[in-house]
């Protein structure tokens, strides 16, 4: 029953050319590289028979297997890092039971995150692929409202029923709520944690498929599947005092470091 963690990375991002090479300080002042941060993540998650970077770019596999992470070299024709999981794990001959995408822009997720979604993945035989989401405080959804006043996307959020099957993703705030909320105060919004993890046979489907207009629209991998009329499941996870945040802009390098300095994380 074993477990594969993919990190792909790829430097030419439309939004922030280069993201996994960019430094982030800790605690102790030290800089590490977002991709170095992301495969320290992985290597803390416990049950994992097996951690690679998959890249299609020789400076990312460089810069990885110079502080010590096996690399696989992948295409560079594909659009997302679920198509290059899919490669990667061809390439590695298959035969994973769970194949875990750490999409290397999020250094600060806790390692719970990904065993609560290995573990609802297992409990769950219906579902074909499975993501965390993250119940927003309302310092976390006040940041995503002011990021799109400013054109930004601060978060991705999700929308699921009550069997936790996605309904939608969105980088739009999703769902709409009228109410002003304390910073502490618990909101009606959640926060998709970029993370996934695939049952083997629907992650070698994948690529076959076109992407549909609402991936195309929204840029959201996840979508491609519900599109083709997969089942994803929503695992909620709990922060626990953690504060979690995405790089998804330049701004955002400075708001991490602040939080891994408050965390005492190096």
């Amino acid at each position: 029953m074993s477990v594969l963690i993919v990190i792909p990375a790829r430097y030419a991002s439309s939004r922030y050319p280069g993201k996994p090479l960019v430094g982030l300080k800790g605690a102790s002042g030290q800089s590490r590289s977002l991709i170095e941060r992301s495969w320290l993540a992985a290597q803390s998650v416990e049950g994992v028979a097996r951690v690679v970077v998959a890249t299609d770019d020789d400076r990312i596999r460089e810069a990885s297997e110079a502080f010590g992470a096996e690399v696989v070299m992948t295409s560079p024709n594909w659009v997302n890092g679920t198509e290059r999981c899919a490669e990667t794990h061809e390439i590695l001959g298959g035969g994973y039971e769970i194949v875990v995408n750490l999409q290397g822009d999020a250094p600060l997720t806790p390692q719970w995150f990904i065993e609560d979604l290995i573990t609802g993945l297992r409990a769950a035989p219906q579902a074909e692929i499975a993501t965390p989401v993250l119940r927003c405080d309302g310092a976390t959804l006040n940041g995503f409202l002011s990021d799109r006043k400013a054109g930004r996307v601060g978060g991705t959020t999700a929308v699921f029923d009550a069997t936790r099957q996605a309904l939608y993703f969105s980088k739009e705030v999703i769902p709409f709520t009228s109410r002003t909320y304390g910073d502490d105060e618990e909101t009606p919004v959640f926060h998709h944690v970029g993370v996934y993890a695939y049952r083997p046979e629907a992650l070698a489907a994948y690529p076959s498929w076109p992407a549909g207009p609402l991936e195309q629209l929204e840029g959201l991998e996840q979508l491609r599947f519900m599109e083709n009329g997969r089942a994803v499941l929503c695992v909620e996870v709990t922060a626990k005092g953690r504060h979690f945040w995405e790089l998804n802009n330049p701004e955002d390098v400075a708001k991490i470091e602040n939080m891994m300095m408050h965390m005492g994380l190096d």
